[in-house]
């Protein structure tokens, strides 16, 4: 089977390590709102590559959807986060990553 040019990585920051076995979902838009195309479990080294089937990956907005609770805590601020994005070059490789903390996040377009 081949893979869409998609990765993540979740990094605690606060910790200073890889957040690993994240549950990650990815959603693409379409008219009737999101649906799930794939979804995963972050590795030991808090990476998640080679899960998203090619047949579900184009042009269009997507968003990764981390459902973080169970990582960072009861206390934690952010029980899932939500990443949005658009597209426009399936061919071209996305690599989305988080940095986690329990009252914050940040992420980027990565390579």
């Amino acid at each position: 089977m081949r893979y869409a040019a998609i990765s993540t990585h979740v990094l605690d920051t606060v910790r200073g390590e890889p957040a690993r076995g994240v549950p990650v979902r990815l959603e693409r838009a379409g008219a009737e709102g999101w649906t799930a195309v794939a979804d995963g479990h972050t590795d030991s080294d808090g990476r998640l590559r080679d899960w998203v089937p090619e047949p579900h990956w184009g042009t269009g907005g997507y968003r990764l959807v981390f459902a973080v609770d169970a990582h960072l805590g009861p206390d934690a601020f952010f029980a899932e986060i939500t990443v949005a994005f658009q597209v426009h070059d399936p061919a071209r490789y996305h690599h989305v990553p988080l940095l986690l903390s329990p009252y914050g996040y940040t992420t980027y377009r990565g390579s």
